[in-house]
């Protein structure tokens, strides 16, 4: 995973629409659309955003829409979540009106201490 970084968080907003591979050193909002895959410290998906594909950081916060995999030991999922896929996890919380489709399995922390990239997709 990435080493901490200090700074502001960095934003995709409304109106931003990504494609791609995206690495941050430190932490990321989306409120706006990617499709791909993601590595972060900390993921915030706002209520309004979406994202399509795997994400791995140390901490994600889900508000809006996740449509694949998450890999993260601390998740939070607001009530206003959508998600579709899988959450690999330690510690997680689903508040309730939150709209899950799919396995929360759990991991110890050795898994993401040594997940130094996304696993490919089994068939």
């Amino acid at each position: 995973m990435h080493d901490e970084a200090e700074g502001p968080p960095s934003f995709l907003g409304p109106g931003i629409s990504i494609q791609g591979v995206l690495e941050i050193t430190g932490e990321l909002v989306i409120s706006g659309y990617v499709r791909g895959h993601i590595a972060a410290l900390k993921l915030v998906i706002a209520a309004g955003g979406h994202v399509e594909g795997d994400v791995i950081a140390r901490e994600v916060v889900i508000a809006g829409r996740l449509d694949g995999r998450a890999f993260a030991p601390n998740v939070t999922v607001e009530a206003s979540a959508q998600v579709e896929g899988r959450i690999f996890h330690t510690n997680i919380t689903v508040a309730r009106g939150a709209r899950m489709s799919g396995r929360m399995p759990w991991r110890p922390v050795s898994y993401f201490e040594t997940l130094d990239k996304l696993p490919e997709v089994r068939a």
